[in-house]
């Protein structure tokens, strides 16, 4: 039983180190087109928690009439 225990957790590090290699090869394939939207999109995502959480606007305040 030691035996299939031991397979099990060889393949299951092994695809933990296949993972980690396909997203560093993600995170620095300067050409690739979905790691740039993914990049941008995560930065503008970023930039809208900011600007909701962490400034003294209410963005959904009604405008004041002038």
């Amino acid at each position: 039983m030691s035996g299939v225990e031991g397979k099990k957790s060889s393949s299951g590090s092994s695809s933990v180190t296949e993972w980690i290699s396909s997203a560093c090869k993600f995170a620095t394939d300067r050409n690739d087109f979905r790691r740039n939207l993914l990049v941008n999109l995560g930065l503008f995502a970023a930039g809208v928690w900011v600007a909701r959480n962490l400034s003294d606007f209410d963005l959904m305040a009604p405008q004041p009439v002038t």
